[in-house]
């Protein structure tokens, strides 16, 4: 049974279950209301989720899930706040515009979701997002803030750079999972990607998915595509694996 827990501590002590907990926690003032899972046994690592643009729902509930039963302490982060979980596709547009229209927001509500994944420790951490949390991942890559972050993995997220920010020495390895169906996020976009790491010369893999339309992972919807998902989920492993 899921308990809303007010101290992501208790959380982590409160059960060895796969099965995750909710956790509250603050962000300027306002309430947010993330979702841990822990390994049974001892954690190979730890790995943050951020969420689609749909908010923090049973789907990076159920990642997280996966992820502890492989052995990994898992976090997922809510870039919304408690209680904002649009539906309708107007409102999942004008959640994501708030962010993308103030990155200082989008960064700051990061950086505390990483914060509180980690509030047992300073550990290394691995960050995973998925669609609106890919371009929340890569806007991590971008910041410089990344001590301690082995790593970045996009699944189906938007690529773009904003104007003004660029990837750096600092930015730790990316893996990009991409369908080559996704018409939401071109090829030509991820080519633009790739150009802009080399020059960087950030250490990077791009997995391109023949025919995987946007959003090629979400399981039970129309873009679910079984062999991709399974595919980029096997790499993530392997990516995982390596970082720690």
């Amino acid at each position: 049974m899921r308990a809303i827990l007010l101290v992501f501590l208790s959380a982590c002590a409160a059960s060895t279950a796969l099965a995750g907990d909710v956790v509250d926690y603050q962000v300027a003032g306002q309430t947010f209301e993330g979702y841990v899972a822990k390994a049974e046994a001892k954690s190979k690592g730890l790995v943050v989720i951020l969420h689609d643009w749909d908010g923090l729902t049973a789907y990076e509930e159920k990642r997280a899930d996966m992820l502890a039963a492989l052995g990994y302490d898992a976090f997922a982060v809510d870039l919304y706040g408690k209680g904002n979980r649009p539906v309708e596709t107007a409102a999942k547009k004008a959640e994501t515009a708030k962010l993308y229209q103030d990155r200082a927001t989008m960064r700051a509500r990061i950086f505390a979701g990483l914060k509180m994944a980690r509030a047992s420790g300073t550990q290394p951490v691995v960050v995973i997002g998925y669609c609106f949390g890919g371009a929340a991942a890569l806007e991590l890559a971008r910041s410089n803030e990344v001590d301690h972050v082995n790593g970045i993995v996009s699944f189906h997220g938007g690529l773009g750079t904003p104007k003004g920010q660029s990837y750096s020495a600092k930015t730790p390895p990316l893996l990009i999972a991409h369908g080559g169906g996704d018409v939401a996020v071109t090829m030509k976009d991820v080519a633009k990607l790739a150009d802009e790491l080399e020059s960087a010369k950030v250490p990077y893999e791009i997995d391109v998915y023949s025919g995987a339309p946007h959003a090629f992972t979400v399981f039970g919807s129309k873009r679910y595509q079984k062999v991709a998902d399974e595919k980029s989920w096997d790499q993530l492993k392997l990516f995982l694996d390596e970082k720690f």
